[in-house]
């Protein structure tokens, strides 16, 4: 059982099957972290402030809603916590469970494969090679 769980969402579907895994692992009296993570773009000649200005809220926006919806689906009796940062994904995601002293990482992997996993690359993946602390990769077709 552990004290700690970080449990990163984008606000995909994914991330729902994960509740189960979590709340099976925390114990009685440990504290469940869903984290999102917003993108912040920086401004470039090519574009406006207000333009980037506007997608960095919107961002911001999305992840807010993320945790909170996935903190709604939790059972009564569950101390979760919502936490949203902007920066890279797997980064942030690691540095929080570092800040938090967390025990476990329990993170979604999207099941996609070949070329397109080669392409983009994998937050899951990236947690998994980059975290000291345990991860629990929780694969989702």
């Amino acid at each position: 059982m552990y004290s700690k769980i970080i449990l990163p969402t984008d606000g995909s579907g994914y991330a729902d099957q994960e509740i189960d895994r979590v709340t099976n692992l925390i114990k009685d009296d440990g504290e469940i972290i869903v984290l999102s993570v917003a993108s912040k773009l920086t401004t470039s000649a090519f574009q406006r402030r207000k333009d980037v200005n506007e997608l960095n809220k919107a961002f911001l926006e999305e992840a807010q809603d993320a945790v909170k919806n996935m903190e709604k689906k939790f059972p009564e009796g569950y101390n979760v916590k919502t936490v949203v940062k902007c920066g890279f994904p797997a980064e942030t995601i690691i540095d929080v469970a570092e800040e938090e002293n967390a025990d476990l990482i329990v993170i979604s992997a999207s099941g996609k494969s070949g070329i397109h996993r080669f392409v983009i690359g994998s937050v899951a993946e990236k947690v998994l090679k980059l975290s000291d602390i345990d991860v629990l990769l929780v694969h989702n077709k």
